[in-house]
């Protein structure tokens, strides 16, 4: 089997790259690993409806299955609820997402523009041949299969698993962690919008899932004591501490034999995203503090951008990947700023560990040492 490109991971950034690529006459396979425990509770905002609609597939993606978010609610600085609506937003309404549901249509929507498909497939290490195409040996249901493809494209997200084997390098600009519940569902909840609440060690976020359950997530770092998650009903009652979460979430149960899950949430780039027949999107380029909302779209733009200057790349544009390269730098700059300036508004506890790093980071423009006590754009929608 052989490929022009063979893209590894099939969430949005992986699923973009796919679809720009084959739309573009190029041969393309989009491997899914499909390994790890669900997503659940990622936001899109508004503006990625557009970016879905520019590409023919708003409706197939976002027609049903997914809860509208009309706003976010943020007690941040303040113990005081401060409102964003949607009503402001020229885009409309964002959405909470069933994630597997918008992963799967995303990858039928690749699938549609003419690129293969293999799910519940992992990519292992890749090697190059004295051509220079790559060799790769592939392992799903189907038992083990060898591929070659001239370009790989990495989104096997925040690990970077090919990038990193290609010799680039991560740099992590900070420890959050994430640590979310999934509380039962409650046929009659009704909640149009999300809501961020900082506190002394971290912050909480809450939001209503498509299930009608509720997902609850923690963040904090991960070497401070708050990020130990305990089970279910340690995290429950930690969560009741809690000003407004907890109005909104006291009323959903603990769902039979749910746990606490921990997922990483920390700031990172490539120090290059692209190499000698390669290029990263999504998370595995850049990835951003959940608190910016930024996630998913970034991953639909950095892919469909990657998925661009491969094509130019192979059409003999030069510099293509370069300077793909320098947009996702200077958009990574540009989250760092902002992620600052967010973390600055909230004084109340700037003798703890969590908040000193940040103001730390803030006043110095760099990240905080290892031994320093002691990011995003705005709570996440």
């Amino acid at each position: 089997m052989r490929y022009e490109v063979v893209v590894a991971g099939g969430g949005p950034a992986g699923c973009a790259a796919a679809l720009t690529l084959a739309r573009a006459g190029r041969e393309v396979l989009l491997v899914d690993a499909g390994s790890g425990p669900p997503k659940a509770g990622e936001s899109l905002v508004s503006v990625a409806g557009v970016l879905l609609g520019d590409l023919g597939i708003r409706h197939p993606v976002l027609g049903s299955g997914h809860l509208p978010c009309h706003g976010n609610l943020s007690a941040w600085g303040s113990s005081e609820l401060h409102a964003t609506h949607s009503i402001r937003d020229p885009y409309g309404h964002g959405w909470h997402l069933d994630r597997a549901l918008f992963d799967q249509r995303l990858r039928a929507a690749a699938r549609a523009a003419g690129a293969d498909l293999l799910e519940r497939t992992a990519v292992r290490t890749p090697v190059r041949t004295p051509d220079g195409s790559w060799t790769l040996e592939l392992r799903g249901p189907g038992g083990r299969r060898t591929v070659r493809c001239d370009w790989l494209v990495d989104a096997t997200g925040r690990t970077a698993a090919l990038a990193t084997r290609c010799g680039a390098r991560r740099h992590v600009h900070d420890r959050l962690t994430a640590t979310h519940l999934t509380l039962a569902p409650r046929p009659d909840a009704v909640d149009g919008c999300s809501l961020v609440e900082s506190g002394p060690d971290g912050w909480w976020y809450t939001a209503l899932l498509p299930s009608r359950g509720r997902l609850v997530a923690y963040f904090t770092d991960a070497d401070l004591p708050a990020a130990a998650p305990g089970d279910a009903e340690r995290f429950r009652q930690r969560m009741l501490q809690t000003r407004h979460i907890a109005a909104r979430a006291e009323s959903h149960a603990l769902a039979p034999g749910s746990a606490p899950r921990r997922a990483p949430a920390h700031s990172a780039r490539l120090d290059r995203p692209w190499g000698d027949g390669w290029i990263a999107a999504g998370d595995a380029a850049a990835a951003f503090d959940p608190l910016s909302s930024q996630g998913v779209l970034t991953a639909l733009v950095t892919g469909l951008n990657a998925g661009d200057a491969l094509d130019a790349r192979l059409r003999g544009h030069r510099r293509a990947l370069a300077e793909y390269g320098e947009g996702v730098r200077s958009a990574y700059a540009a989250y760092l700023l902002d992620h600052r300036s967010v973390h600055r508004l909230e004084g109340r506890w700037a003798d703890r560990p969590f908040w000193a790093r940040r103001v730390a980071d803030a006043d110095t423009g760099a990240r905080p040492a290892p031994s320093a006590v002691g990011g995003p754009s705005a709570p996440p929608r």
